[in-house]
């Protein structure tokens, strides 16, 4: 899977005023990728998103098409970055891609840990009402990684699988069971929650989501 682009950004604000650094844009050349991810790289909401577990967000290049295709040109969604992601990669999404799947990208190692939990600050980005509704609907949600061991790597570079994780897991599943509403049964809750490589802000997220679990 080619690494088509490795994207930073730094906070700004959005039409709304508030600030965010979800525009992201690609960086050339060779580009550290550290325990906090993507050299260069802001997190506002620190929160939702950074290290150590969702130090590297992947959102799914093949999702663009489907965003024009739900809601038309949408001028926000002009690029690599457009949806907050740092790595652009087409051919790998949630339905395969499992927790605790560990890539190789240039020297570093990085490792899927949970998936992304779509926010209102997409909307305000792309300007654009529903998005978050048809995210969470059709699983799309975007993938989170922890950086297992540090390196440089640069566009161009190979997402190379080294070790399956958690087959019976893949990141759509665990998104639909934690973040899709309903009322999900509980043995799958603390199944997802024991994974070994799983985020610990995922596990926070089921306790209290669903404290029965």
């Amino acid at each position: 899977m080619l690494v088509e682009a490795i994207c930073a950004g730094r906070a700004a604000s959005l039409p709304d005023g508030k600030r965010s650094a979800i525009a992201k844009s690609p960086l050339e050349g060779p580009v550290e990728i550290g325990l906090r991810g993507v050299a260069g790289d802001e997190q506002v909401d620190r929160r939702h998103h950074g290290f150590p577990a969702m130090a590297v967000h992947l959102y799914p290049a093949d999702h663009y098409a489907w965003l024009r295709d739900q809601f038309g040109e949408l001028p926000a969604l002009s690029g690599p970055g457009s949806m907050g992601e740092n790595l652009f990669v087409h051919g790998i999404d949630e339905a395969t891609t499992c927790i605790g799947d560990r890539y190789g990208l240039g020297t570093a190692v990085i490792e899927v840990s949970q998936p992304r939990q779509p926010c209102a600050t997409i909307e305000r980005h792309l300007g654009c009402k529903g998005v978050v509704k048809a995210i969470v609907e059709s699983g799309r949600c975007g993938i989170f990684l922890r950086v297992v061991e540090p390196g440089i790597a640069e566009a161009g570079d190979t997402l190379e699988p080294m070790e399956r994780g958690a087959l019976d897991w893949p990141v759509r599943r665990a998104f639909h069971l934690v973040y899709s509403g309903g009322r999900p049964d509980r043995r799958e809750l603390e199944e997802l929650a024991a994974l070994p490589r799983v985020s610990d802000r995922l596990i926070h997220d089921i306790r209290r989501r669903h404290p029965a679990a």
